[in-house]
């Protein structure tokens, strides 16, 4: 399988499936508004005569949820906000939505402002108003409002170490949710006594709530074990400001939330990794999901997804090619050069390393929302001549790999792909094509 054809079948898979993805037709399709009422999902909830509703979306995937929310809803909206990534606003024209970008990974001051925005669209309601939140992955960082006695270089320094140490986002949002007001139920706090409906596009494996854009307008329920053990295994406890690693020493307290009265799941890892399946038998292979919360250092499950690929490949077993094997979930790097690259193009580049000379098989690491780290692509599309390209092209690819500097090797191979924001987000896809 050569290069062209196999860039041609991944960019099929993947376009169909964000195709399936797009944010704007999940929200449109569970929502309808009739004769006073609003029905989300089939559940109806009463607005009386007077009762304002207010439409709040957070993330990446925000300006399409909001564009479903609008379209299903629409002057029926009294008051509506978007916050999303910066770069990532000009997705969607939005007639009753105020739209503001902010900061992503790494909060700034305009993290702090949407944050204080937020919470002001959400204020001085009655139990009669409701509150429509539209949840998607990339809200713990674009919004903020931090406890007393935390600063936003506090925030940002913590941010960045724990990023650079390849800290998963459980626990990046653990700290998160410590240091801040509106997460851990604050948006819902804040809106009380309004009811409070979500609707989620999930960006977190196994679709833990409170742990989606560190859960704003959810229940915090119990709080896990305190972070500082794990952010000591990964030996960068003395790189937190003193006021973070003394915030985390203390017991949390989150009160109760009690005002949501309805979540609903839109869509989440498992769903990608199906409608992948789906796409690539339409494409004629016989295709099987390996797993859907697949975690851990990019470049060492790129070793494994190959040993699976060339034993398929070899071996004909356990099943007859043409194969395509999909996986889904969400890798980290434990960040040591100061390259260019992603999870997504790390293992990708890993994977090209592990393929070298190998016919006859593809290997694809692909962000859904594709904006993978500082790569500026999705990810990459691998096959056993993209080391030699890359070889060609003067560089040195296991230094580059070493480097962190994935994207600029898999560049020069002509093995990115660049999508632009896709206006979803919803874990990673990984593929293997056996021919």
């Amino acid at each position: 399988m050569d290069r062209e054809r196999a860039r041609a079948e991944v960019e099929r898979i993947f376009g169909q499936v964000l195709s399936e993805l797009r944010p704007e037709r999940l929200v449109q399709q569970v929502l309808r508004f009739h004769a006073g009422v609003l029905v989300v999902d089939g559940v109806p909830h009463p607005l009386p005569a007077g009762a304002r509703l207010v439409v709040v979306a957070i993330g990446k995937a925000a300006c399409g949820m909001a564009a479903g929310a609008e379209a299903a809803l629409g002057s029926r909206i009294d008051r509506g906000f978007v916050v999303t990534k910066r770069g990532f606003g000009a997705v969607h024209a939005l007639k009753h939505f105020e739209l503001f970008e902010a900061s992503h990974p790494v909060p700034d001051g305009s993290s702090l402002a949407a944050g204080q925005a937020v919470r002001a669209a959400v204020s001085g309601l009655s139990a009669d108003d409701l509150v429509l939140v539209l949840i998607s992955g990339g809200g713990s960082a674009l919004v903020e409002a931090l406890r007393p006695g935390i600063t936003l270089g506090d925030l940002a320094q913590a941010t960045q170490a724990l990023l650079r140490a390849g800290a998963d986002i459980w626990l990046l949002n653990a700290v998160r949710r410590r240091l801040s007001t509106i997460k851990a139920g604050g948006l819902a706090r804040a809106a009380a006594p309004a009811r409070v409906v979500n609707l989620v596009i999930s960006d977190v494996l196994g679709n833990p709530l409170p742990i989606i854009a560190s859960g704003p307008s959810v229940d915090p329920g119990p709080e896990a074990a305190n972070p500082g053990a794990a952010i000591r295994a990964l030996g960068v406890w003395e790189d937190l400001p003193e006021r973070v690693r003394r915030a985390l020493g203390e017991p949390a307290s989150f009160d109760p939330v009690t005002n949501v009265v309805q979540t609903v799941i839109l869509a989440d890892a498992r769903r990608l990794a199906e409608l992948a399946r789906s796409a690539a038998e339409g494409l004629g292979y016989h295709a099987v999901v390996l797993g859907d919360r697949f975690t851990g250092e990019a470049r060492e499950f790129a070793r494994f997804w190959c040993v699976v690929a060339k034993h398929v490949r070899e071996c004909a077993e356990p099943w007859l090619p043409p194969v395509c094997v999909v996986g889904t979930g969400e890798l980290t790097v434990t960040v040591r050069g100061h390259g260019a690259g992603g999870r997504n193009t790390e293992m990708a580049l890993a994977a090209a390393l592990e393929l070298d000379g190998v016919d006859g098989v593809v290997v694809a690491s692909l962000a859904s929302d594709g904006d993978d780290g500082t790569s500026g692509a999705a990810g990459g599309i691998v096959t056993g001549e993209t080391a030699l390209a890359i070889k060609q092209a003067g560089l040195d690819a296991r230094r580059l790999l070493a480097e962190n500097d994935s994207a600029r090797a898999l560049a020069a191979a002509g093995a990115l792909l660049v999508t632009g924001p896709t206006g979803t987000n919803v874990n990673d896809l990984y593929l293997a094509l056996i021919a």
